[in-house]
């Protein structure tokens, strides 16, 4: 069993900044995910396992940027000029991939999920 751990959350104001860190071993590619309430869980950003190929939402490219140190077993979100629409439940999430160049954009295509971590923009 797979156990993802994030860190990271918090309360910021609208303009800051805040990095969430998931830890997974493995040969995973892996995705960050948001839910708000009573909303749907949406892919934020999503990276293969090599790093190579990323993804980002539409409502999240150049502020926020997604990157992995395998060595440490850690993938990374970087967000910068966080909005009060950003706040949300963050969630990481990790598959196998014999591909090291494949990545994921749908939830359904994921088989491990952190606890989450809870991001708050206050304007």
């Amino acid at each position: 069993q797979v156990q993802l751990v994030e860190s990271g959350g918090g309360l910021v104001q609208a303009g800051g900044s805040l990095r969430l860190s998931c830890a997974a071993s493995g040969r995973y590619a892996m995705g960050w995910f948001r839910q708000a309430p009573g909303k749907e869980r949406d892919i934020v950003a999503a990276i293969s396992w090599s790093g190579g190929r990323t993804y980002y939402a539409d409502s999240v490219k150049g502020r926020f940027t997604i990157s992995r140190d395998n060595a440490k077993n850690t993938v990374y979100l970087q967000m910068n000029s966080l909005k009060p629409e950003d706040t949300a439940v963050y969630y990481c999430a990790a598959r196998t991939s014999i591909r090291t160049e494949l990545m994921y954009t749908s939830r359904y295509e994921y088989t491990y999920w952190g606890q989450g971590t809870q991001v708050t923009v206050s304007s």
